[in-house]
């Protein structure tokens, strides 16, 4: 029997909708690949890597800036496999190239061996484990697509936290090489046979109402009861309630909300990037110590998944542009009082703003552009769209570096940033949903 036979089977038999088991899959890397190549994570190798090679701290960061300069090549070609093929594939196949390339990185030696090994790791953390897992959330939840949008990334935000906890006591107890190696087959192990097994790419494919509402959760909208008919033919889904426009990718180019998006995610991810890889070095540089510079960074991971929760509360309360220039004045805030920060008390809650918003527009952004343009053609058009998110977290940490030679400090760089958050945080109020399209496309 075919895997979609037996997905299809699984969810006649399941007493709730399926879309869950797909968040559940879809968590699963978003847990346990993403992570390993987050920098929150190489960030602990630093010392013990630099070190014993005796490279530089630039040689070291190079790998991250060439990583995603990949990663911005590859998007758009694995948004189109998304929409075309679905999510299964691409996400086991990404879990398995970051888990190799982890325990390639226990091997490494030369300079060149570990940009061999981290940046295709960096590239598949960037766009396709990025586009496979938001965008099958997306095409099975409408109605309850903030929720299960948060509810992911608070798992992701989870991972974001541990890992490098995780990695730092391995580090501390067995050695780098130890703690790349247990990395990489976690994520091999965890990764790939799940998303393998029970991912797939829209709920009509199996016969399923997106999203259903009334009658419980199960809704199945098939033309026999046969489970294998079902899985080899999938009856046509009327939208309905769920009805959404399903733009192209030619139509949401000559959209003005695509724009104003895409130059907001530039601006947004410049300040996280930039902000969250500085801020302890620079609570370090005001007299901190570096334990307690620790903490607050931790504050600024942590403050996402309360964040999360009160995004997607919101979300179908008040207009998405609104939202996303509120989560972007909270950055704003948090970025400049960071850089005037140098102690605990300040500090703190200027992490957890910080974090707060940087949830919000992670979440945010995710559920705007479903809702904005539909689902049928969602991977190709985030496939356009994520190198400006890419680009602005390439470019963060580079800049907050060059002014602070310059200036000597972080209260510039961060105040910059703040600035630049807010002047975004307007322009993206001027993102009015598209125009709806008349009702011809079925999934």
């Amino acid at each position: 029997m075919s895997l979609s036979r037996l997905r299809a089977r699984l969810a006649q038999r399941l007493p709730f909708y399926y879309g869950w088991v797909i968040l559940f899959a879809a968590s699963v890397p978003s847990f346990g690949s993403r992570p390993v190549m987050a920098v929150a994570t190489l960030s602990v190798f630093v010392v013990p890597m630099t070190d014993e090679f005796d490279w530089s701290r630039g040689q070291f960061s190079g790998a991250v800036s060439l990583g995603a300069v990949f990663g911005l090549l590859v998007a758009p070609f694995a948004g189109r496999l998304v929409d075309r093929y679905g999510s299964g594939i691409m996400l086991a196949a990404s879990a398995g190239v970051v888990g190799i390339c982890a325990i390639g990185l226990s091997l490494t030696s030369p300079v060149w061996s570990f940009y061999a090994m981290y940046v295709p790791g960096r590239a598949v953390f960037s766009a396709p484990l990025e586009l496979g897992t938001s965008t099958v959330v997306s095409n099975w939840f409408i109605r309850r697509r903030p929720s299960a949008l948060a509810c992911m990334g608070i798992i992701q935000s989870i991972g974001l936290t541990i890992f490098p906890v995780l990695a730092q006591v391995m580090i501390n107890g067995w050695g780098w090489r130890t703690a790349w190696l247990a990395l990489g087959v976690f994520t091999i192990s965890t990764g790939v046979i799940p998303v393998l097994l029970l991912m797939a790419r829209r709920p009509e494919d199996m016969g399923l109402e997106a999203d259903p509402t009334g009658g419980g959760d199960l809704v199945l909208r098939r033309q026999s009861t046969d489970t294998e008919n079902v899985a080899a033919k999938p009856a046509p889904v009327s939208l309905s309630q769920n009805s959404e426009s399903n733009y192209t990718v030619r139509q949401a180019l000559r959209t003005r909300a695509f724009w104003i998006l895409a130059i907001f995610s530039v601006f947004g991810f410049v300040v996280q990037a930039g902000v969250s890889l500085h801020q302890v070095p620079h609570y370090i540089g005001q007299g901190v110590d570096i334990r307690f510079a620790a903490v607050l960074a931790s504050i600024f991971a942590f403050g996402q998944v309360p964040g999360s929760l009160f995004w997607s509360f919101w979300a179908r309360r008040v207009p998405l542009r609104f939202l996303l220039a509120a989560a972007g004045g909270i950055m704003a805030v948090g970025a400049i009082g960071t850089g005037y920060s140098g102690t605990l008390a300040v500090g703190l809650p200027m992490g957890f703003l910080l974090g707060a918003g940087v949830g919000g527009i992670q979440m945010l952004l995710r559920l705007t552009w479903a809702d904005y343009y539909g689902r049928l053609h969602l991977g190709s058009i985030r496939g356009l769209t994520l190198p400006a998110q890419i680009g602005g977290q390439a470019m963060g940490p580079t800049i907050a570096g060059f002014m602070f030679d310059a200036t000597g400090g972080y209260r510039t760089p961060f105040t910059v940033f703040g600035i630049v958050v807010a002047v975004a945080a307007v322009m993206v109020l001027a993102a009015t949903p598209p125009a709806p399209l008349p009702q011809d496309n079925e999934l």
